[in-house]
């Protein structure tokens, strides 16, 4: 027996608190993983969600990522200059001329410095990791991504059905409108800061899931396009594991294909994630929001993900409150490593 347990210990049997990332995909080079800090906040109206990246990082995101066997190569940051609340930028909404679009070109100019490095990334074969900054910054990740793997597909984790355009907005924030960029929607307007978004997603390649909260004339356009929606109503009556295996059926109908997770934290319900500013109630549990991100760990092909709309300045009737340990920050540090291989066992 002593002979037996020298020979697992040689092996490494010991690191059982160690659980090693094995993407064994073709789309990824390895347990390489590049971070993205987005720090924006001009897609939506709250002050606060540009602080999420550093201080998910300060709670110990990176450490927790390479414990998870990933090697973190680079830590990059889209300059956030002018894209915060509390800018002398921020205190007037630009807009353009004649449409229902605030701070276009100012979110244009992120999104694409964000895209190159997406596109970067997605070319070295790394996991992207974007930190988000409000769920405008998917229009960058994941269109820097389709730039570098035009067949990507992606599950858009969500309240909302984020489908608006300027026509359908009833308030004009971009964080609203990431799909319709993604879609190809928005071509029919002038909107030249937007000009580098060249590969656009078709109906084969977009789940939505969680969603609970459409607008009328959105809801219109999602069914004109062909989105597919499974909305927390199907997800009461089928589960969640059923509505995963329909999700991977609609993705990978043609054959595997790097995937994309779009993780917008308001997807959870309030009770469990009340720090972000478009709530709503009657969302997915804890363990639902998690077997999201475990499922599509399991498939090995999932090659980036996004962590959004966390706003550690929210959820807490009482300001004091705020110092202790923010349950959003800590859900969301939990939701990469999901997605990322940790495992119950």
């Amino acid at each position: 027996m002593k002979i037996v347990y020298f020979f697992l210990f040689k092996l490494g049997f010991h690191h059982h608190n160690r659980a090693m990332a094995d993407p064994k995909s073709a789309f990824l080079n390895g347990n390489t993983l590049n971070l993205i800090q987005a720090p924006v906040a001009l897609g939506q109206d709250c002050e606060g969600v540009d602080e999420a990246p550093g201080i998910l990082i300060a709670n110990g995101l990176v450490q927790q990522v390479e414990a998870l066997g990933w090697n973190v190569v680079k830590n990059s940051v889209i300059d956030s200059h002018h894209l915060r609340w509390n800018s002398p930028e921020a205190n007037v909404p630009a807009r353009q001329p004649g449409l229902n679009i605030k701070f276009p070109l100012e979110l244009g100019e992120a999104c694409r410095d964000l895209a190159v490095l997406s596109k970067q990334s997605h070319d070295e074969k790394a996991f992207t990791l974007t930190l988000g900054g409000d769920h405008s910054i998917a229009i960058g990740s994941i269109g820097g991504a389709l730039l570098a793997r035009p067949d990507l597909g992606v599950i858009w984790v969500d309240a909302h059905g984020d489908f608006n355009t300027p026509a359908t907005s009833p308030s004009g924030h971009i964080h609203g409108m990431p799909l319709a960029f993604l879609a190809g929607l928005m071509k029919q307007y002038q909107l030249p800061s937007f000009d580098w978004l060249k590969n656009f997603l078709g109906p084969d390649q977009l789940v939505l899931i969680g969603i609970r909260s459409i607008d009328p004339e959105e809801k219109l356009l999602m069914k004109k396009w062909g989105v597919h929606v499974f909305s927390m109503t199907e997800i009461d009556r089928d589960g969640i594991g059923v509505i995963m295996e329909k999700a991977k059926d609609i993705l990978f109908k043609s054959g595997n294909r790097p995937l994309h997770l779009s993780y917008d934290i308001d997807a959870i319900d309030p009770h469990f994630a009340p720090s972000t500013g478009t709530k709503v109630r009657g969302g997915l549990n804890y363990r639902e929001a998690h077997y999201i991100a475990e499922t599509l760990a399991e498939t090995k092909q999932l090659v980036g993900m996004d962590l959004v709309e966390i706003n550690p300045r929210l959820g807490y009737l009482d300001p004091a409150l705020r110092s202790e340990k923010n349950l959003t920050v800590e859900i969301g540090l939990e939701l990469v490593a999901s997605a990322l291989g940790k495992r119950i066992y």
